[in-house]
Order: structure tokens, then sequence, then C-alpha cells
């Protein structure tokens, strides 16, 4: 089901929704590799947890604000990927594609962010993490579609606070039950990926 032909063509299937506001904006890579068994996997990051960083801990994709250097967001993304984690897209992947613009919050700013695909062509890149990143991982699209995956996140920033999620480590992963869960924007834009595939994401738990 989410062979490569699939996930390109699914990308692909509409042109994408650019927004035009005059807000700051970020841009952010999701990067495809396939798997041994046919699949295929999505690439993360765990941010770094910095104080002041309104993504401190984060799971994300790699990404970051637009410089006025950019010559676009696809730029950016491809840009902010190598500055933190070593990988240089234009040599290693094949772009697929950009999806729809969102809306996210910086802090106390609202932040226009753009979401741009890449196909990898290495199936075991090296990476070299900087100061922004804690860590990098493979989550297979199987796993962020698993409706048993999908949870009540409580914000540990606003104790009662809680939110759509999804436990990416699953309750015997090695960080615990709920030790890396994906939720916020990242979700929002995962949520915008699985939309395209034809393959809405589970209903979350109320």
């Amino acid at each position: 089901m989410f062979a490569r032909d699939h996930v390109e063509q699914s990308v692909q299937s509409r042109p994408a929704w650019v927004s035009t506001d005059d807000a700051p904006r970020a841009s952010v890579a999701s990067i495809f590799r396939p798997t041994a068994t046919g699949g295929t996997e999505l690439l993360f990051i765990e941010r770094a947890r910095r104080h002041g960083d309104p993504w401190s801990g984060h799971m994300a994709f790699p990404g970051g604000r637009v410089d006025h250097t950019d010559p676009h967001t696809e730029a950016t993304a491809a840009r902010e990927t190598w500055e933190e984690i070593g990988l240089d897209l234009s040599a290693t992947a094949a772009p697929i594609g950009q999806l729809d613009d969102l809306e996210g919050r910086g802090g106390s700013r609202l932040v226009t962010v753009s979401l741009h695909a890449w196909w990898l062509e290495l199936h075991e890149p090296d990476l070299e993490l900087n100061h922004e990143v804690e860590d990098a991982f493979w989550v297979d699209l199987s796993v962020l579609a698993d409706p048993d995956r999908h949870i009540d996140y409580e914000y540990p920033v606003r104790p009662g606070e809680i939110y759509p999620g999804i436990d990416l480590d699953g309750p015997d992963g090695p960080n615990g039950p709920q030790g890396r869960v994906l939720w916020g924007l990242t979700l929002r834009l995962v949520d915008n990926l699985f939309d395209r595939f034809g393959h809405p994401l589970p209903v979350r738990p109320s």
C-alpha cells in the first residue's frame, strides 16, 4: 500500500496550496526510504531540549525558518536538512513534490510551514546531527497508520492539556510508554500526507 509509486503519485495527485500571507515562514522535509519487505519508512528527528525553544524535545521533520538567501521553500528544507542531520538531499534523494502549507505557532507567533517530500536513494545514509537535534530515526508508515498507536497525549509543559498523538515507540519501546510521541504541527503534516495517500489516519481517542 505504501510502496514508492503510491507515495509519489499521492504527493503529486494535486497541486499544493501555497499560502500568500505575510507570516514568518518555515519549511520542512519529509524523507521516505524503502524497507526490505517492500514498505516505506519516514525520517523524523527528536529536537534537542533547549530553554526558550517552542519545539524543544518535540518529534519533527528536519527543517527550519526560511532565510532571505533561500530562493524558495524547497531550498530551505534541503538546506536545513543538511545543517541539522548532515544529509545532502541533492546528492542522495529524488524530489517528489510539495504538500499544502499549514499554519503553526512558534512560541507566541504564527508561522506558515511548507512541506516538501523526497525519496531517499541510499538506504542507510550517514547522518551527522548538529546541536539542534537529539536523535534521528525512521518510522514505518504502517506504524503511523496503526490505530493502537494513536493516543491521548498530555503536553508536559501544560499539565491537563490533552492532544491527539501517535506513540512512535509503542508500549514496549526502549523509551517506555509514550516515550516518543508525534503530536501538534508535525502530526498535522503527517495527517496531510495520509490524506493524500487515500488512507486517512485512524479516528483519534477522545
